[in-house]
Formats: structure tokens, sequence, C-alpha cells
């Protein structure tokens, strides 16, 4: 099983001794850590950013299983899984609607637009995302894997005909097809499989990159926390950027930066980029 929307990274219950109690610059762990950081990154054009949830709070989108999420007015077993589509397509239509209204008003933060420019400045292959919000490719990354679909395009489950997002009209729901088939956004839900194409892409960077930053993700849904284990298995340095600890602190990560994504991957183009 595999969600529609990933949960974000954290679990505020365990402790290591790898973490970080808080974001705060000046103090010297911290500093030490960021400088890590920088420096693993500018050594390496083999950088690869594997991204959850929680990199996108900061631009206004909570993570929809916490306090305030979309999963406290739906049910996800009513409206998240694939049965629940093919049963009741307009009912779900009218979650996914409005979800894509709050996708649509997003806008990318300072980690989204810190991964753009490592990609500009030759340090970052590749984005592996579990996100489906096309945030990173908006900020200006052009080598976007979208483990778990997007919700900018939308597959007719009839005929398998594919559309921009753009040019379907919504006067109704659900939206149809040219055949008169339903209208599903490419995005997971429960229920189904990962796209094998991403799949195999996420797998080729993870085995390949020299440094994995693991940026607001639990890593805990299968098979995308795969990925960060594979990158540590082939002899990449796996960096956690995360608010809490999760089940990869101290055991796959080599270090964890505690904090808000976009607060810390600032610190960290500043200090490469000498602009602290």
């Amino acid at each position: 099983m595999v969600p529609l929307f990933p949960v974000g990274g954290g679990n505020p219950n365990t402790h290591s001794a790898f973490a970080i109690p808080h974001f705060k610059r000046g103090d010297i762990l911290t500093d030490n850590l960021i400088r890590k950081t920088a420096q693993a990154i500018s050594r390496s054009r083999k950088v690869v950013a594997f991204t959850g949830a929680g990199i996108s709070v900061e631009s206004g989108i909570p993570d929809f299983r916490g306090a305030g999420g979309l999963w406290e007015k739906f049910d996800p077993a009513e409206y998240a899984t694939i049965e629940a589509f093919l049963a009741n397509p307009q009912k779900v239509w009218a979650m996914l609607k409005e979800m894509g209204d709050l996708l649509e008003s997003s806008r990318p933060n300072a980690a989204h637009r810190s991964l753009a420019r490592l990609e500009e400045m030759g340090h970052l292959r590749s984005v592996i995302t579990q996100n489906i919000d096309h945030l990173h490719q908006e900020a200006g990354n052009k080598r976007v894997i979208e483990y778990h679909g997007s919700h900018k395009n939308l597959i007719c489950i009839q005929c398998g005909r594919r559309y921009p997002k753009e040019e379907v009209k919504f006067e109704s729901l659900p939206p149809r097809c040219a055949c008169s088939g339903v209208l599903k956004p490419t995005v997971v839900f429960f229920g189904e499989p990962i796209p094998w194409g991403a799949h195999l892409q996420a797998v080729e960077e993870a085995r390949n990159c020299e440094v994995m930053l693991v940026i607001g993700t639990s890593a805990v849904v299968s098979p995308a926390c795969d990925i960060p284990v594979l990158a540590k298995k082939a002899g990449a340095a796996i960096v956690e950027i995360n608010l809490e600890e999760t089940a990869l602190t101290g055991s796959v990560s080599d270090w964890i930066l505690k904090g808000p994504a976009g607060r810390i991957m600032q610190a960290v183009m500043d200090r490469m980029t000498g602009a602290e």
C-alpha cells in the first residue's frame, strides 16, 4: 500500500545522540553541522535530494495527516483509496478539488529554491519527491522524479489519455475525457502501485549518488522508505533535515539537522556562497 499524501518527518518521542534539540544559528553543534553539510555538497556533483511533505509546510501546505490536515475533514478510507475513487468518483473529486485549490495557491519556499540553486551550481543531480505539489519544478529544478505522481496531470481511467490539468474544464465533477471516461489525477492512491518508471529512476539515482539530502520525510512509507537505505548501502553520505527524529536517525543518517527545511537549507546555501 502506498499513500495519496505522504506524511511529513519526525517523531517527537524518540531520542538520538545525533540530534540537535532545535535549529538555532550560533549554537556550535548546529553551525558545525551546517558547515559539514555545505562542505559535503560542495565537494560533490552527485547530490540527490529525497523530499517529503515536511519540505512544503513552509509553503502553506500542511501535513495532511497532522492537526488541521485534510484527513481531519475527509476520512482517507472513504476518499484516498483507488477503490473509493472507482466506486464514487464524484465524491472523491469533491475532496480533490479542495486539495487542488490549496496546492495551486502555494509557492516554493527557501528549501525548494535552495535545491534549484544547487542544481544550477552543478551539485544536485536530481530530486526524488514523494510530494504531488509540483513546487520543485516551480522553483526551477529540471530533473524531478515524482515518486507519487502529480496533481498537475490527469489520466482517463477508461482510455488512458493524459491531460495537463489546465486543459481540463471542471464545470461538473467528475471531469470527463473526450471518450466520456472519468479523469483521475496521476497521484498514487492507496492500493495503487508506484509508477514503475519513477521507481526505477529513483533506485538508479540512489545507487549512484555521493550525498543524499533527506528533507521533510519520516521515511516510513514503503517502498519510498527504501530509497535512503539504498543510497547508504552504495556508500553515500545521508544528511537528514527534519523537524524531529525519524526511523533513519542514528542508523541510516550520518547526521541530522533538526528544524524547518527552508531555514536550514538557506543556512547551508549561505555557508556555501559566503553570504552568511
